[in-house]
């Protein structure tokens, strides 16, 4: 990124990737099981959809849709209808058809690119019944299924289309038009769609992969799935900016994983706690070469220091940081830097990306000094230009001055780093004193043995509500919930104690991603 007081320069996503193939040409920018394509030949793909897109009628600002999982062909069709001005709607692979039917509705996307089949969910099958008025044709990248047209036939249309139409649309975008627009989880509601620009997301993955160190030399293992901003843009988009070589992984299977990791000699993987857990704790994990591992970034859930140090003593990783974000700000709020200390990285999200502002403050929306909880704010290039036909929720959401309401409950330090303790809908009083359970949860993950928490409040007659935890212990691990109290008593003021304990063997994740509360609270109604 340009210091300061130089001018900086905002590129569209089209711009990104003719920069990339003529800094990269030759070298190698996915591989995706038998599938090779150099940064020269993804150019060309990207030309070969966007001439597609435009023989099938595609106009600027019209939306397309992708559901599906992560393979290459879904990079190209993003990548092709993004560089003639179609904006990208991402779908979740764990939504069923209603939910599915909702975003593809909502947007108004005009095609669907999708598989026929992926672990036993049939996409076009699950539609049939769905209202989708503006929905003129599903693609399918693999698979069959009725009334869909293949991936080949519709790349084969736009063959007819001269390659200069392609150019000529894509020079006529400005960093200032919709590259995209993706659904929140809707945990407090129907989803909401967050419009994002061209300018904004670069100038964000720019920034976030020279913080983080991402460089061309790097082979990136791309876990996360591609409808999420962690895969998408933090993924193969980085990578497309830095020149990284992308693997992108269709499902994760550990022991595949750690063969791809000898295999391709990955250097790159980013992901929540749970994936550096599990490659920890696999029982032949040493049988594997995992010398080339250098590069982690983790976050979405707490990461307990002795996870840190396991990454970097025992998986070998030179770097591991912590970033926060959310779909509103591009993916990105906060990040750690390499040379921050494990209890840092541990107990924080690290701090603003340069030259964007955060702030935590009160109910009258005032800042509070440091070490103080409040409501995080954020302004910069990273914040979303709105939510998709929905004035008001954008008007609830962004100040007039251009601040951000995250409805995410932090503390900031001395040195601006800022570490997350809970949501505000998830906010409970305990006998007068207010609880936030993400900051429970990372108290909770530093005990020894546990792998996994989650924290909410529970009725109590005398307390008015009380903390109920959720643990995943590590394996072969003998822990108790006297235990667990008895150590939380020593760690954490009386009011934020769980007065009960639930082992569970992995924590519910929702359509989203995230630790299912509303599962949680549900299984706590039945036990009482």
């Amino acid at each position: 990124m340009p210091k300061p007081d130089q001018q900086y320069t905002a590129r569209t996503l089209p711009q990104v990737v003719v920069d990339a193939a003529a800094a990269h040409g030759s070298r190698v920018a996915i591989i995706d099981g038998e599938v090779q394509l150099t940064y020269e030949q993804l150019d060309a793909a990207r030309i070969g959809a966007a001439r597609a897109f435009i023989a099938a009628g595609l106009e600027k600002g019209e939306r397309i849709a992708i559901w599906a999982p992560n393979i290459y062909q879904w990079i190209i069709a993003a990548i092709g209808a993004q560089s003639v001005g179609g904006v990208l709607v991402p779908l979740n692979t764990r939504y069923k058809g209603s939910e599915g039917a909702y975003i593809i509705r909502s947007s108004g996307a005009k095609m669907l690119f999708t598989v026929g089949d992926f672990l036993g969910m049939r996409y076009p099958e699950m539609l049939v019944d769905q209202s989708l008025p503006e929905l003129e044709r599903t693609v399918l990248f693999s698979g069959e299924a009725a009334e869909c047209q293949s991936w080949e036939d519709f790349l084969a249309a736009g063959e007819a289309v001269p390659a200069k139409e392609v150019a000529l649309r894509a020079s006529a975008l400005t960093p200032d038009d919709t590259l995209d627009i993706l659904f929140t989880s809707g945990t407090t509601g129907n989803p909401k769609g967050v419009v994002t620009g061209h300018g904004q997301n670069i100038r964000t993955f720019e920034n976030w992969s020279a913080t983080v160190g991402l460089c061309s030399d790097d082979n990136y293992l791309i876990i996360n799935p591609f409808f999420h901003a962690f895969g998408y843009k933090a993924g193969w988009l980085s990578a497309i900016i830095r020149g990284a070589r992308m693997i992108p992984v269709l499902s994760f299977e550990l022991d595949a994983v750690l063969a791809q990791i000898e295999s391709e000699k990955i250097s790159m993987i980013p992901g929540p706690p749970t994936i550096y857990q599990s490659l920890l704790a696999h029982p032949r994990r040493k049988e594997y070469d995992l010398s080339s591992l250098r590069l982690a970034v983790t976050g979405a859930a707490p990461v307990p220091v002795e996870l840190v140090r396991q990454m970097r003593e025992e998986l070998g990783f030179e770097v591991v940081v912590t970033a926060y974000g959310l779909t509103e700000t591009c993916g990105v709020v906060s990040i750690c830097r390499a040379d921050d200390s494990a209890e840092r990285i541990s107990h924080s999200s690290g701090r603003a990306m340069d030259e964007t502002e955060i702030q935590c403050v009160n109910k009258k929306g005032q800042p509070v000094t440091a070490g103080i909880d409040g409501e995080i704010w954020v302004r910069g290039f990273n914040v979303m230009r709105h939510y998709f036909n929905n004035a008001d929720a954008t008007a609830e959401a962004v100040t007039p001055d251009g601040w951000l309401k995250t409805g995410d409950v932090g503390v900031m330090d001395e040195d601006g780093y800022v570490r997350i303790t809970g949501r505000i809908k998830e906010m409970f009083i305990v006998g007068g004193f207010n609880c936030y359970p993400a900051e429970i949860e990372n108290i909770l993950c530093d005990m020894p043995g546990i792998a996994g928490a989650a924290v909410i409040g529970v009725s109590d007659e005398r307390m008015g509500e009380v903390a109920k935890a959720f643990l995943v212990k590590d394996a072969d691990i003998l822990l108790d919930e006297a235990a667990v109290i008895e150590w939380s008593h020593a760690h954490m003021a009386n009011y934020k104690m769980p007065r009960t304990v639930v082992f569970l063997s992995e924590l519910p994740i929702n359509a989203g991603g995230k630790v299912d509360k509303a599962a949680l609270a549900k299984s706590a109604e039945v036990e009482r």
